[in-house]
């Protein structure tokens, strides 16, 4: 059973976390909104970034099932993590393919 200054800490550390994921997710926002287009600007006249997304896709598939099929459990087994580093893996090599070439 929990006492009173167990909770009081669960309940700090719940309003922490709600203010650290608030704070990201307006962060994200703004940089989505004002950073966007400068991004383009100055990725655009290498590969630009239509190609380099399809390119990024493919990587990214690719190296994945590497990492799931290496770490033992499979596919399956490694599905529920696999979900998230893919969405990070595609952006960051999206934007490193576009920017390098």
């Amino acid at each position: 059973m929990a006492n009173r200054e167990d909770i009081r800490e669960r309940k700090l550390t719940l309003r922490m976390f709600a203010a650290i994921v608030v704070a990201l997710v307006v962060a994200g926002a703004l940089l989505f909104v004002f950073g966007g287009p400068l991004v383009a600007e100055h990725l655009e006249p290498g590969l630009g970034l239509k190609a380099s997304a399809v390119i990024s896709f493919i990587v990214t598939l690719v190296v994945l099932i590497v990492m799931a099929v290496v770490a033992g459990e499979g596919l399956i087994g490694e599905l529920q993590f696999m979900i998230l580093g893919f969405a990070a893996f595609f952006f960051v090599f999206w934007l490193l393919i576009a920017w390098i070439f």
